[in-house]
């Protein structure tokens, strides 16, 4: 099988993830805690050393900022609804995923607060004159995707955080797509809250993720329990991460994140992402120059990530997947892929496109491979049509 959808999920993990889950689950998987047993307090050090490792690689000056959550989703959950109050403002794109736009909908919709959706260009990018432009006394959030996982198409972050912090405003990035690709600072790039997934371009394992508390905001508890300090408190503990990280955390998911980013920054995000660039520009330039498909996205590699949404005329998305998987051995993934405003945008919407994410254990043999059965494809398709 050919795996072409590492925006969903990296696949395969390096081989240290594998190892380091494995030999914590049967040697050292004792529940963590602050003044137990030795397996019990290696096992909070090992946490610890996850969350130091993730605070240098986005410049996070204090690793106790930096919160454990199930997933990206879960820590944009986190920050949306411990932070609004009612009649706040919030900025955003229509090129965020449903982790940011239905919590964002839901308490909109609610008369809890009020949106703005700022518009992208027809390339994908947004322009932060856009972003300034739709400030208001209310605003409190400015919330923004760092890369679409439709289009691939990355953000000016810092320049939206400057403004955003010229402005008194708080900034939220969603990096769920970004996060072990691209240069992430959340001091340099202003970023008050960072959310981010573990089982992505970290290479970390599903269950994994955080969201990063910068010193301005103050989140209200978004789940409230055991933390294994201050017990006779109660209510949460105020100090961070244990007000906002209740319950027994993933601790053998952590351990494979540590494994992940260690190897992230071992290799280097430059050239983490230079290998996938090399590879899409390869798709880019096998398929650009045909009349038969459509591809979404700018035509340069220089601000975009690993990421082509397609369609071959004529087909349905979801069609062209099954034919890739069933007749090919190529795994891709069709449909809306949980953006539909994005779909909305470049004129994909309600059937979506197909969307192939290569990732750095792919090969260019692979995606000439993908590039000779979507023409095939292409050429049964044109043959059916005739018919």
């Amino acid at each position: 099988m050919i795996y072409l959808d590492n925006a969903a999920t990296s696949f395969p993990k390096p081989s240290e993830v594998y190892g380091e889950m494995d030999e914590f689950f049967r040697e050292r998987a004792a529940n963590p805690g602050r003044a137990g047993y030795r397996l019990s307090t290696e096992a909070e050090k090992g946490i610890e050393t996850t969350r130091k490792a993730l605070a240098g690689l986005f410049g996070a000056r204090e690793p106790q900022r930096l919160v454990f959550t199930l997933n990206a989703t879960d820590a944009i959950n986190m920050a949306v609804k411990g932070l609004l109050n009612p009649g706040d403002h919030v900025i955003t794109t229509t090129l965020e995923h449903n982790a940011v736009t239905r919590p964002l909908n839901s308490l909109e919709r609610q008369g809890v607060i009020t949106v703005t959706r700022v518009r992208p260009s027809p390339q994908g990018f947004l322009d932060p004159g856009d972003i300034k432009r739709a400030i208001t006394p209310k605003t409190r959030l400015v919330a923004l995707v760092h890369a679409s996982n439709v289009l691939g198409t990355v953000q000016p972050i810092g320049d939206v955080g400057r403004l955003a912090r010229e402005k008194d405003l708080l900034f939220l990035v969603d990096a769920a797509q970004s996060a072990g690709l691209w240069p992430v600072n959340v001091e340099e790039q202003c970023i008050d809250l960072l959310a981010f997934t573990g089982h992505k371009s970290l290479f970390g394992p599903p269950g994994t993720g955080g969201l990063y508390v910068g010193g301005r905001v103050e989140l209200r508890p978004w789940r409230e329990g055991g933390t294994g300090v201050d017990s006779q408190n109660p209510v949460q503990p105020e100090d961070m991460p244990f007000r906002l990280e209740g319950g027994t955390p993933n601790f053998v998911g952590l351990a494979g994140l540590k494994a992940g980013v260690e190897f992230v920054s071992r290799t280097g995000t430059d050239k983490i992402r230079r290998h996938g660039q090399v590879l899409l520009s390869q798709l880019l330039h096998a398929l650009g120059d045909d009349k038969r498909f459509t591809l979404y996205g700018p035509s340069d590699t220089e601000n975009r990530s690993p990421i082509l949404s397609l369609n071959i005329k004529g087909m349905e998305p979801q069609v062209v997947g099954t034919i890739l998987d069933e007749s090919f051995g190529i795994a891709v993934r069709s449909g809306l892929h949980c953006a539909p405003g994005t779909h909305r945008e470049i004129g994909s919407f309600p059937q979506g496109t197909v969307r192939i994410s290569p990732g750095f254990f792919n090969t260019g043999d692979d995606i000439a491979q993908v590039a000779l059965a979507l023409k095939e494809i292409a050429s049964s398709a044109a043959v059916s049509s005739r018919e």
